[in-house]
């Protein structure tokens, strides 16, 4: 029988497990400049915990019942079990609490998400990494998430890419005009680009208009905002589009001309708990046009955690790690092969095992990182040499039956 992982699983081999930890690596160490600090949490939660309030579908979780606990499920995405975890640290004191934030946080880890019925066989393990930005609202936290992620993009050496930016508050406030019934399919059909399905909603001829009107939302920031102004508009939106003119300015001002911005109101996130700008990645290429990041601002989210129900704000984003492997691996940015051993040590009799052992010690005791392999035995010395060869060792300890070395030096 040929054991195989379970369908929608699969194992990483050391070139792809050293290519993706170089991608976690580079961008991390842009998190880390920006002063965000490592967070962990655990990768079974409550399934309540999980579906934050139901903006993640119950669907999308992958569970397991146990009869005496309740219903537990693997985390499909991070930021509600971040928000869980800071929700409890937050709820000492409001003065401690105040100069506690806020929180800069970045992650790294696997998610697991449940395919949609008919698609067996579809990934169910991803790896992500990001950062979420916890207690702080307004233009600069917004303006500070969206440079950090070009600047992590810049030292990944990614240049063709864009930058899909929409907000959440305001293309809800623009949809409610539609009845309830059909509102939903409005926003579903417009998160699925699905313009064929707006045309054949039973919409009164001014609210088809509107929805196609909606539908097109999308492109050069200044001609997308003078659009939306030529709208019967509220007070409220008149504040959310000046907000949104206001944190577009800034971010060319502070990065110009470092990556093209597309304004789309007509972008909606899986994940139905954003409230404030929400944004995509997509890269440029020929070839491979892939959406590579998503985030945005979510304010309500961590009240559904905290003990007395107050909320802070949040924003966040997270970059997968599946698809700029795939992106990247057609530059030269990734390792191409694995990282060779500096030294290979042989004992050249029996005797001289345990003084092997004790020389390969003393090589990996070095300040500075040194790869010592050991050799197992059984093996002739031409034989040596030619693995040497093929594994790019740079030096041989050939260690004698007195414990004396005799370095060789590989061509």
């Amino acid at each position: 029988m040929v054991h195989q992982p379970p369908a929608g699983a699969r194992d990483l081999l050391p070139l792809e497990v050293a290519q993706k930890r170089w991608i976690i690596n580079n961008v991390q160490q842009v998190f880390q400049r920006w002063g965000y600090h490592r967070i962990i949490t655990s990768t079974l939660e409550w399934l309540d915990t999980l579906m934050a309030g139901g903006a993640i579908e119950r669907s999308k979780v992958i569970q397991f019942h146990d009869a005496e606990e309740g219903t537990l499920g693997l985390r499909p995405e991070l930021t509600a079990s971040i928000a869980r975890a800071m929700a409890a640290r937050l709820a000492g004191s409001k003065a401690e609490t105040r100069v506690s934030l806020p929180q800069r946080l970045y992650y790294g880890a696997n998610v697991f998400r449940r395919p949609a019925i008919g698609n067996h066989g579809r990934q169910l393990e991803f790896y992500h990494s990001g950062v979420e930005l916890l207690g702080a609202g307004g233009l600069l936290a917004d303006a500070e998430i969206i440079l950090l992620l070009a600047d992590a993009l810049k030292h990944l050496g990614l240049e063709q890419w864009h930058l899909i930016l929409g907000e959440a508050r305001l293309t809800r406030s623009l949809l409610s005009p539609f009845p309830v019934p059909v509102r939903d399919k409005v926003r579903r059909a417009m998160a699925n680009l699905d313009r064929v399905t707006l045309e054949t909603l039973p919409l009164s001829p001014q609210l088809r208009e509107r929805a196609l009107f909606l539908f097109d939302l999308r492109g050069h920031p200044v001609e997308v905002l003078q659009q939306v102004i030529s709208l019967d508009l509220e007070p409220s939106e008149y504040e959310i589009v000046n907000n949104l003119k206001s944190l577009i300015e800034l971010i060319n001002h502070s990065c110009a001309n470092c990556f093209n911005l597309v304004l789309d109101l007509s972008l909606v996130q899986t994940f139905d708990y954003y409230s404030g700008i929400v944004f995509e990645v997509v890269s440029d290429t020929n070839t491979n046009q892939r959406v590579i990041c998503s985030g945005g601002r979510y304010d309500q989210l961590l009240g559904l955690y905290h003990p007395q129900g107050e909320t802070y704000p949040g924003i966040g984003f997270c970059l997968y790690i599946e698809e700029l492997h795939n992106l990247l691996l057609s530059g030269s940015q990734l390792p191409s092969q694995l990282a060779a051993s500096d030294w290979l040590v042989i004992a050249q009799t029996p005797q001289a095992e345990a003084a092997a052992f004790s020389y390969a010690q003393k090589l990996r005791d070095s300040e500075h990182l040194v790869r010592v392999e050991m050799d197992l035995g059984g093996r002739e010395a031409d034989e040596i040499r030619e693995y040497a060869r093929r594994r790019r060792v740079t030096y041989l300890a050939w260690i004698q039956a007195d414990g004396t070395p005799k370095i060789e030096t590989m061509s």
